[in-house]
């Protein structure tokens, strides 16, 4: 394809509920195609199904889309040259198309009640036939029709499919024909004169020139339809490209029951949105480099290409996302993290609502958090768990400093007679100092060296056990700042400074 060739594509989402997994891959590879091609990436607003359709889903979406770094040049709240970009703002232009196919005997209308289609269809069923309109309606006479219209009897309006193979070339599933004789005649406009999707989908694709229509498996039987209508409108029809069905890891179609699906579920989680874009895009599209797996949007856009999407189902593998959640959490500097995660402390009641008020206090305490996330991140896998983590810097808490949360073996360290040397001579010269620093930490450690003969293990070992009550963790010198800044915050919860946890953990000097 060339990289010159005006490609427009569009994301057209029904209003009706939350984005899914399934429909955000379909926008984000119609993103990519664009971003590829330097083309168009148009977002508009499928509303005909007004019982369903909500304003509120539709400002979820464009958010949702938003957050995921999908944004679009054209469409919605962005406007462009081939607006409305809503349906329900299209009807005129629905009804001159409808009009134009009935006056050509293109179309006709269909008189036939709903227990009428349903007797037919039940019919078929019985005799293991497929089930497609009778087509009743269309050998109705110019007179039976006009007595019909006097009786204000209601009506819709069918295409005439025409007999033969209809089919088209699929950039993922290759050609596809089937007989017209398995499609009934489409209904084109409802009786209370609302257009049909695939009415609608043919007229906006055509007059908004989109170029390529990318969109689920699930449309395949659809596009068949489609292009009989693009056939009678004599308007040449865009290219296909059908992604498939996502599964679960059970290998049925991907739901609910399969955990988190929807965008607004996995930004409640703390999923990063550079990492669910990450993973989305590798679900059905391989790169370039084998073995390629964390990119970035623009690096992804820059190799996208349709030949290297599978028609294969996608798994969605939860496990392979929070591996790459993990990754993209690990490298993200916890001053940035703070923003999305700080909600998070605040429901566990770990830190104050109002720290961000802009305030010395605010910003300073957002500083810490911080820090304190850069020593937990490792351990999760969402930021919602990273609450759960902070063990290593509350444990310690409360007037009775309750010590049941250290572990054994930092007991039996301490119980051991030169690893108590070690963690009293630390305790010792910490005491004589008002507040610990990273630099005079160190020092202490130098002198603890000298006067106990310890190193290596045998040194730094218990005096972890004495600071955190722990076997393990973070780096010392960054955790004895996040204790010393944090003793002095006013937090919910109190964290205790390197003297007050000595003091809990080895008794009073």
């Amino acid at each position: 394809m060339d990289s010159n060739d005006s490609i427009r594509v569009r994301f057209a989402p029904s209003p009706t509920g939350f984005l899914h997994v399934g429909n955000v891959r379909t926008a984000l590879f119609n993103r990519l195609l664009a971003g590829r091609h330097n083309g168009t990436f148009i977002l508009r607003i499928e509303d005909t199904d007004a019982e369903r359709s909500e304003l509120s889903y539709e400002k979820q979406l464009m958010e949702d889309l938003r957050w995921l770094g999908l944004d679009w040049s054209e469409g919605i709240e962005a406007g462009g040259d081939h607006g409305p970009y809503r349906q329900t703002d299209r009807y005129d232009l629905y009804k001159k198309y409808a009009t134009q196919l009935l006056d050509e005997d293109k179309a006709y209308l269909c008189f036939c009640t709903e227990e009428e289609l349903e007797a037919v269809r039940r019919e078929q069923l019985a005799r293991r036939e497929t089930t497609v309109y009778s087509g009743k309606c269309r050998r109705l006479t110019q007179h039976e029709i006009a007595s019909k219209l006097n009786e204000e009897i209601p009506y819709t309006l069918r295409l005439r499919v025409r007999p033969g193979v209809v089919g088209f070339d699929d950039l993922v599933f290759g050609r596809v024909d089937i007989e017209t004789g398995q499609i009934s005649d489409p209904v084109l406009m409802r009786g209370d004169g609302s257009p049909t999707y695939n009415f609608c989908c043919v007229i906006d694709d055509a007059l908004m020139k989109i170029t390529h229509v990318i969109r689920g498996d699930g449309h395949l039987s659809n596009t068949h339809r489609q292009i009989l209508i693009y056939e009678a409108l004599r308007i040449e029809a865009p290219q296909f490209a059908h992604l498939s069905t996502i599964l679960g890891a059970d290998g049925q179609k991907l739901s609910k029951r399969h955990g988190a699906t929807s965008i607004e579920e996995f930004k409640r989680q703390g999923y990063l949105p550079e990492a669910l874009v990450n993973y989305l895009a590798l679900l059905g599209w391989s790169p370039v480099t084998d073995g390629q797996e964390i990119m970035s949007l623009d690096e992804i856009s820059a190799q996208f290409d349709l030949a290297r999407v599978i028609k294969s189902s996608a798994i969605f593998d939860t496990a392979k996302l929070n591996w790459m959640n993990r990754t993209y959490i690990c490298k993200t500097p916890g001053a940035e993290l703070v923003k999305t995660a700080k909600q998070y402390f605040v429901d566990a009641g770990l830190f104050p609502a109002d720290s961000g008020d802009g305030s010395g206090f605010g910003s300073g305490a957002d500083a810490w958090l911080g820090e304190v996330i850069d020593l937990i991140k490792t351990h999760v896998d969402h930021l919602d768990q990273l609450p759960a983590e902070t063990g290593i810097i509350y444990g310690l808490t409360g007037d009775s400093f309750d010590t049941s949360c250290i572990d054994e073996t930092t007991r039996a360290v301490l119980s051991d007679p030169q690893g108590r040397a070690v963690a009293d001579e630390f305790a010792r010269l910490v005491y004589e100092k008002e507040t610990l620093l990273p630099e005079s930490y160190r020092e202490i450690v130098g002198q603890v060296k000298a006067v106990t003969k310890q190193k290596g293990r045998n040194l730094y070992h218990p005096i972890r056990a004495a600071l955190t009550g722990r076997d393990s963790g973070p780096d010392l010198e960054k955790l004895i700042t996040v204790y010393e800044q944090g003793s002095r915050l006013d937090l919910p919860r109190k964290v205790m400074s390197c003297r007050e946890r000595l003091q809990a953990i080895l008794g009073s000097p």
